[in-house]
């Protein structure tokens, strides 16, 4: 029996090994396959220069806020990291979990809200922290109340989707022999439709829309459409002005739901680049960036299923679990969740940097006024005080966008390229 059940272990190792293969050749496949890596032709771009198109005053403003709030960013980020280091790599979050009592799936629920409790509680004053930097640097508008409201709406959402998740493998753990095949294929469909929810469940959470009133911006606006081949629904104002002075807009939806979403605090901008920014965002629409991002969330979401799967021994020695079937496996399933989202994040950010340079090429195509998309560059910069000059690291670990002076520098080599004047 026990040289039967050895057996049959090795056959699922083996099995899960090949999956594991195929899933991570087609997840790199539809990456180099969906992802523009040149926006333009090679050779063409400049090297950016931040101080041909923004004063010394807005350099040193934007270094100065960069370095007002990089230190709560880096706690906060490094205390992620080791909460979930010590939730895969140790008994602690095992033994913290042994404590609670009940039916299995109550002690996973107990344990997801537990674990995310200690952590927010210690990340909880770093927040703090950063907002003060915000509101000293005139980005906030919040008071405490509603930016305590927004943090804990965000939480109760994250740990929606994650007792979900967990509560879904423990389950399959218990019941299939070979559960990194079911909690796969659940992995992938649950992503798919959180994506596809996200506009009509969770939007409204955080904002209030209203229809923008008719009058010469919304016609241009749904005209840009039309002439782009995007279908738009609608044009909706997001009341962003209760929480931040930030500018930007989005397209949000998919097919006939889609909707054009501008921030109020945009509407006080000029409209050609209020124009640009949304036409910026119809270049995603039309390139279905949603669509592509969502496949490849989905489809890496499936193979951390069955990497779960082939790191289950090795964790299992670490953490003193006896399965994934244990309801103590609760803290490493948020710990190993944690720690592929922060892997991750630098090659997301590279693949998203060339997507926003396709966006932006896109919205010079449309548009045609390159000078317009310097002065909405240099604007967003400026409102938003974005970093115009980040070191490696913070370039690597949370650029998802080209910086303002390489934006510019594209729509330089773009009007050259199109004969057009070079702003």
């Amino acid at each position: 029996m026990d040289d039967r059940r050895q057996e049959a272990g090795v056959r699922e190792r083996r099995e899960a090994g090949v999956a594991l293969v195929v899933l991570g050749v087609v997840v790199l496949a539809v990456v180099a396959f969906t992802t523009p890596w040149r926006a333009l032709p090679p050779g063409t771009v400049p090297a950016p220069d931040p101080a041909r198109d923004f004063t010394p005053l807005q350099l040193a403003r934007a270094a100065a806020f960069d370095a007002a709030t990089g230190p709560p960013g880096y706690l906060s980020y490094g205390l992620g990291l080791l909460f979930a280091g010590l939730l895969v790599l140790t008994p602690f979050g095992a033994r913290l979990l042994g404590r609670l009592r009940g039916p299995w799936w109550l002690r996973v629920l107990a344990g997801v809200l537990l674990l995310t409790a200690i952590l927010q509680a210690v990340r909880w004053p770093l927040g703090v922290w950063y907002e003060i930097r915000l509101r000293e640097w005139g980005l906030s508008t919040q008071d405490w109340a509603a930016w305590t409201g927004d943090r804990l709406k965000g939480l109760g959402v994250s740990v929606v989707l994650t007792s979900i998740m967990v509560l879904a493998v423990v389950a399959l753990a218990r019941r299939v022999r070979r559960w990194w095949i079911p909690a796969a294929a659940g992995a992938f469909a649950l992503t798919v439709a959180a994506s596809f929810v996200y506009p009509v469940v969770f939007e409204p959470l955080f904002n209030d829309f209203r229809p923008m009133p008719d009058g010469p911006l919304r016609t241009a606006l749904l005209a840009m459409a039309e002439r782009d081949g995007v279908p738009v629904d609608d044009v909706l104002v997001a009341d962003a002005s209760r929480r931040t002075t930030a500018l930007n807009a989005y397209v949000s939806g998919f097919g006939a739901t889609r909707r054009i979403v501008v921030y109020d605090t945009l509407l006080t901008t000029p409209r050609p680049e209020v124009e640009l920014v949304v036409a910026h965002e119809l270049g995603h629409a039309a390139h279905d960036d949603v669509l592509s991002g969502t496949l490849v969330g989905a489809l890496g979401a499936a193979t951390g299923a069955v990497l779960l799967f082939a790191l289950s021994g090795l964790v299992r020695r670490r953490t003193g679990i006896a399965s994934m079937a244990d309801p103590r496996a609760a803290g490493v399933l948020l710990g190993l969740v944690s720690l592929a989202g922060v892997l991750s994040g630098p090659a997301q950010n590279v693949v998203s940097r060339h997507v926003e340079a396709r966006a932006d090429v896109h919205a010079l195509d449309l548009t045609r006024a390159p000078a317009t998309f310097v002065a909405m560059q240099n604007r967003l910069a400026s409102a938003n005080l974005s970093d115009l000059s980040p070191d490696v690291v913070e370039y690597v670990l949370y650029a998802s966008h080209p910086t303002a002076p390489e934006r510019i520098a594209l729509a330089r080599a773009w009007a050259r390229l199109n004969g057009v004047p070079e702003p």
